[in-house]
Protein backbone atom coordinates (compact mmCIF):
# COMPACT_ATOMS: atom_id res chain seq x y z
CA UNK A 1 0.00 0.00 0.00
CA UNK A 2 2.83 2.37 0.87
CA UNK A 3 4.35 1.96 -2.58
CA UNK A 4 1.06 2.57 -4.33
CA UNK A 5 0.26 5.89 -2.64
CA UNK A 6 3.83 7.09 -2.22
CA UNK A 7 4.83 10.36 -3.82
CA UNK A 8 1.88 12.45 -2.70
CA UNK A 9 2.57 11.38 0.92
CA UNK A 10 -1.13 11.19 1.84
CA UNK A 11 -2.42 11.36 5.39
CA UNK A 12 -3.92 8.20 6.83
CA UNK A 13 -7.37 9.76 6.32
CA UNK A 14 -6.74 9.70 2.55
CA UNK A 15 -5.90 6.00 2.43
CA UNK A 16 -9.41 4.50 2.41
CA UNK A 17 -10.77 6.76 -0.38
CA UNK A 18 -7.75 5.73 -2.47
CA UNK A 19 -8.14 2.03 -1.63
CA UNK A 20 -11.87 2.09 -2.47
CA UNK A 21 -11.51 4.16 -5.64
CA UNK A 22 -12.29 2.67 -9.03
CA UNK A 23 -9.45 0.86 -10.79
CA UNK A 24 -9.98 0.91 -14.55
CA UNK A 25 -6.89 -1.23 -15.20
CA UNK A 26 -8.32 -4.31 -13.46
CA UNK A 27 -10.49 -6.76 -15.47
CA UNK A 28 -14.23 -6.38 -15.06
CA UNK A 29 -15.22 -9.90 -16.09
CA UNK A 30 -15.97 -12.48 -13.45
CA UNK A 31 -13.21 -15.15 -13.31
CA UNK A 32 -14.35 -18.44 -14.85
CA UNK A 33 -14.12 -20.50 -11.65
CA UNK A 34 -16.03 -17.83 -9.72
CA UNK A 35 -18.70 -17.79 -12.45
CA UNK A 36 -19.11 -21.57 -12.11
CA UNK A 37 -19.47 -21.24 -8.33
CA UNK A 38 -22.03 -18.48 -8.88
CA UNK A 39 -24.17 -21.04 -10.74
CA UNK A 40 -23.79 -23.44 -7.79
CA UNK A 41 -24.91 -20.71 -5.40
CA UNK A 42 -28.13 -20.29 -7.35
CA UNK A 43 -28.80 -24.04 -7.40
CA UNK A 44 -28.19 -24.25 -3.65
CA UNK A 45 -30.33 -21.19 -2.88
CA UNK A 46 -27.39 -19.36 -1.33
CA UNK A 47 -26.63 -15.67 -1.58
CA UNK A 48 -23.40 -13.70 -1.70
CA UNK A 49 -22.27 -10.12 -2.22
CA UNK A 50 -23.08 -8.54 -5.57
CA UNK A 51 -20.53 -8.87 -8.35
CA UNK A 52 -19.86 -5.12 -8.30
CA UNK A 53 -19.09 -5.20 -4.56
CA UNK A 54 -16.79 -8.21 -4.92
CA UNK A 55 -15.04 -6.64 -7.92
CA UNK A 56 -14.34 -3.44 -5.94
CA UNK A 57 -13.17 -5.52 -2.97
CA UNK A 58 -10.79 -7.42 -5.29
CA UNK A 59 -9.48 -4.14 -6.72
CA UNK A 60 -8.96 -2.72 -3.21
CA UNK A 61 -7.04 -5.80 -2.11
CA UNK A 62 -4.93 -5.55 -5.28
CA UNK A 63 -3.81 -2.10 -4.10
CA UNK A 64 -3.08 -3.31 -0.57
CA UNK A 65 -1.09 -6.41 -1.61
CA UNK A 66 -1.67 -8.06 1.79
CA UNK A 67 0.60 -10.66 3.38
CA UNK A 68 -2.11 -12.03 5.68
CA UNK A 69 -5.81 -12.28 4.86
CA UNK A 70 -8.79 -13.54 6.88
CA UNK A 71 -12.09 -14.14 5.08
CA UNK A 72 -14.98 -14.72 7.49
CA UNK A 73 -18.02 -16.37 5.93
CA UNK A 74 -16.27 -17.93 2.93
CA UNK A 75 -19.33 -20.08 2.12
CA UNK A 76 -18.69 -22.26 -0.94
CA UNK A 77 -15.89 -19.98 -2.11
CA UNK A 78 -17.46 -17.59 -4.65
CA UNK A 79 -15.71 -14.47 -3.31
CA UNK A 80 -12.66 -16.60 -2.46
CA UNK A 81 -12.35 -17.62 -6.14
CA UNK A 82 -12.15 -13.95 -7.14
CA UNK A 83 -9.36 -13.48 -4.59
CA UNK A 84 -7.53 -16.68 -5.55
CA UNK A 85 -7.63 -15.48 -9.15
CA UNK A 86 -6.02 -12.21 -8.00
CA UNK A 87 -3.47 -13.80 -5.67
CA UNK A 88 -2.21 -16.38 -8.14
CA UNK A 89 -1.82 -13.75 -10.90
CA UNK A 90 -0.61 -10.89 -8.73
CA UNK A 91 0.91 -11.10 -5.25
CA UNK A 92 0.49 -14.29 -3.21
CA UNK A 93 -0.11 -13.78 0.54
CA UNK A 94 1.82 -15.65 3.20
CA UNK A 95 -1.43 -16.77 4.85
CA UNK A 96 -5.07 -16.81 3.75
CA UNK A 97 -7.61 -18.00 6.34
CA UNK A 98 -10.97 -19.17 4.94
CA UNK A 99 -13.34 -19.22 7.91
CA UNK A 100 -16.68 -21.03 7.99
CA UNK A 101 -19.02 -21.69 10.89
CA UNK A 102 -19.73 -25.30 10.02
CA UNK A 103 -17.84 -28.09 8.29
CA UNK A 104 -20.40 -28.61 5.49
CA UNK A 105 -18.62 -26.21 3.11
CA UNK A 106 -15.07 -27.13 4.16
CA UNK A 107 -14.81 -29.91 1.55
CA UNK A 108 -15.87 -27.50 -1.23
CA UNK A 109 -13.36 -24.88 -0.02
CA UNK A 110 -10.64 -27.54 0.12
CA UNK A 111 -11.35 -28.45 -3.50
CA UNK A 112 -11.12 -24.78 -4.49
CA UNK A 113 -7.84 -24.37 -2.60
CA UNK A 114 -6.25 -27.36 -4.35
CA UNK A 115 -7.54 -26.20 -7.72
CA UNK A 116 -5.48 -23.04 -7.32
CA UNK A 117 -2.50 -24.94 -5.83
CA UNK A 118 -2.78 -22.78 -2.70
CA UNK A 119 -2.27 -25.47 -0.05
CA UNK A 120 0.96 -23.94 1.27
CA UNK A 121 -0.60 -20.62 2.21
CA UNK A 122 -4.31 -21.37 2.81
CA UNK A 123 -5.90 -22.43 6.10
CA UNK A 124 -9.50 -23.63 6.12
CA UNK A 125 -10.78 -22.82 9.61
CA UNK A 126 -14.07 -24.17 10.95
CA UNK A 127 -15.53 -22.62 14.08
CA UNK A 128 -17.44 -19.79 15.71
CA UNK A 129 -15.79 -16.37 15.42
CA UNK A 130 -15.98 -15.43 19.14
CA UNK A 131 -14.24 -18.65 20.21
CA UNK A 132 -11.70 -18.50 17.35
CA UNK A 133 -10.78 -14.90 18.27
CA UNK A 134 -10.53 -15.84 21.97
CA UNK A 135 -8.21 -18.76 21.10
CA UNK A 136 -6.12 -16.47 18.87
CA UNK A 137 -5.81 -13.88 21.66
CA UNK A 138 -4.73 -16.63 24.08
CA UNK A 139 -2.20 -17.85 21.49
CA UNK A 140 -0.76 -14.34 21.18
CA UNK A 141 -0.41 -14.04 24.95
CA UNK A 142 1.30 -17.44 25.18
CA UNK A 143 3.67 -16.77 22.28
CA UNK A 144 4.62 -13.41 23.79
CA UNK A 145 6.05 -15.30 26.78
CA UNK A 146 8.25 -17.35 24.46
CA UNK A 147 6.20 -20.54 24.60
CA UNK A 148 6.15 -22.64 21.43
CA UNK A 149 2.43 -23.09 20.81
CA UNK A 150 2.14 -23.90 17.08
CA UNK A 151 0.17 -21.79 14.62
CA UNK A 152 -2.46 -19.28 15.71
CA UNK A 153 -6.09 -20.27 14.95
CA UNK A 154 -6.53 -17.02 12.98
CA UNK A 155 -3.80 -14.87 11.49
CA UNK A 156 -2.63 -12.11 13.84
CA UNK A 157 -1.49 -8.79 12.35
CA UNK A 158 -3.64 -9.46 9.28
CA UNK A 159 -3.46 -6.85 6.52
CA UNK A 160 -6.98 -7.60 5.26
CA UNK A 161 -10.00 -9.00 7.10
CA UNK A 162 -13.26 -9.61 5.21
CA UNK A 163 -16.42 -10.11 7.26
CA UNK A 164 -19.54 -11.64 5.73
CA UNK A 165 -22.05 -12.85 8.31
CA UNK A 166 -25.69 -12.84 9.33
CA UNK A 167 -26.84 -9.34 10.22
CA UNK A 168 -27.43 -10.29 13.86
CA UNK A 169 -23.73 -11.19 14.25
CA UNK A 170 -22.12 -8.59 11.97
CA UNK A 171 -21.40 -5.80 14.47
CA UNK A 172 -20.11 -8.20 17.14
CA UNK A 173 -17.81 -10.01 14.70
CA UNK A 174 -16.35 -6.78 13.33
CA UNK A 175 -15.72 -5.38 16.81
CA UNK A 176 -13.82 -8.45 18.01
CA UNK A 177 -11.91 -8.92 14.72
CA UNK A 178 -10.64 -5.33 14.43
CA UNK A 179 -7.83 -5.95 16.97
CA UNK A 180 -6.42 -8.69 14.69
CA UNK A 181 -5.58 -6.11 12.01
CA UNK A 182 -1.97 -5.14 11.37
CA UNK A 183 -0.85 -1.52 11.56
CA UNK A 184 -2.37 -0.11 8.37
CA UNK A 185 -4.58 -3.18 7.88
CA UNK A 186 -8.12 -2.78 6.53
CA UNK A 187 -11.32 -4.61 7.48
CA UNK A 188 -13.95 -4.87 4.73
CA UNK A 189 -17.64 -5.71 4.98
CA UNK A 190 -20.89 -5.05 3.14
CA UNK A 191 -23.40 -2.65 4.68
CA UNK A 192 -26.49 -4.56 5.87
CA UNK A 193 -29.85 -3.64 4.32
CA UNK A 194 -32.12 -1.27 6.22
CA UNK A 195 -35.14 -3.10 7.70
CA UNK A 196 -38.23 -2.16 5.68
CA UNK A 197 -41.96 -2.28 6.23
CA UNK A 198 -44.00 -2.72 9.39
CA UNK A 199 -42.18 -4.60 12.14
CA UNK A 200 -44.08 -7.22 14.11
CA UNK A 201 -42.28 -7.69 17.43
CA UNK A 202 -43.44 -11.32 17.48
CA UNK A 203 -41.58 -11.99 14.22
CA UNK A 204 -38.30 -13.38 15.57
CA UNK A 205 -36.42 -13.31 12.25
CA UNK A 206 -37.45 -9.73 11.50
CA UNK A 207 -36.50 -8.63 15.02
CA UNK A 208 -33.07 -10.22 14.55
CA UNK A 209 -32.71 -8.06 11.45
CA UNK A 210 -33.85 -4.91 13.30
CA UNK A 211 -31.62 -5.54 16.32
CA UNK A 212 -28.68 -6.45 14.10
CA UNK A 213 -29.08 -3.25 12.09
CA UNK A 214 -29.29 -1.18 15.29
CA UNK A 215 -26.07 -2.84 16.50
CA UNK A 216 -24.46 -1.95 13.15
CA UNK A 217 -25.40 1.73 13.56
CA UNK A 218 -24.00 1.67 17.11
CA UNK A 219 -20.77 0.10 15.83
CA UNK A 220 -20.34 2.77 13.13
CA UNK A 221 -20.93 5.52 15.69
CA UNK A 222 -18.52 3.98 18.21
CA UNK A 223 -15.71 3.19 15.79
CA UNK A 224 -15.67 6.74 14.36
CA UNK A 225 -13.50 7.68 17.37
CA UNK A 226 -10.89 4.99 16.77
CA UNK A 227 -11.12 4.20 13.05
CA UNK A 228 -11.52 5.84 9.69
CA UNK A 229 -14.66 4.36 8.13
CA UNK A 230 -15.39 4.73 4.41
CA UNK A 231 -18.45 3.71 2.36
CA UNK A 232 -18.38 2.88 -1.35
CA UNK A 233 -21.93 2.69 -2.82
CA UNK A 234 -22.00 0.22 -5.70
CA UNK A 235 -24.61 -1.69 -7.70
CA UNK A 236 -26.62 -3.83 -5.24
CA UNK A 237 -24.48 -3.10 -2.23
CA UNK A 238 -22.22 -0.77 -0.28
CA UNK A 239 -18.63 -1.83 0.45
CA UNK A 240 -17.47 -0.56 3.85
CA UNK A 241 -13.85 -0.32 5.03
CA UNK A 242 -12.34 0.27 8.48
CA UNK A 243 -8.78 1.51 9.15
CA UNK A 244 -7.43 2.26 12.62
CA UNK A 245 -6.52 5.93 13.15
CA UNK A 246 -3.43 5.23 15.26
Amino acid sequence: MGEEVQGSTPSKADVLPYILSKDSEMPRDEPQIAANISQQLQHMGLSTWSQSVIRRLRNSIHKLKPKRVIEVGAGIGHRSAWLYDLFTEDSTPERYDLVEQGAKFAVILHRLMTRYGAEDWTNIVVGEIPSLVAETTAWSAASATGLEVGDSPLGVDSDVIIVDSKIEDLAEYIEILLPLLSDGGVLFTCEPPVPAGDIDEDDEEMMKHVNGFNSWIELITKTQETHYVAFSPLFEGVLVAFLAKN
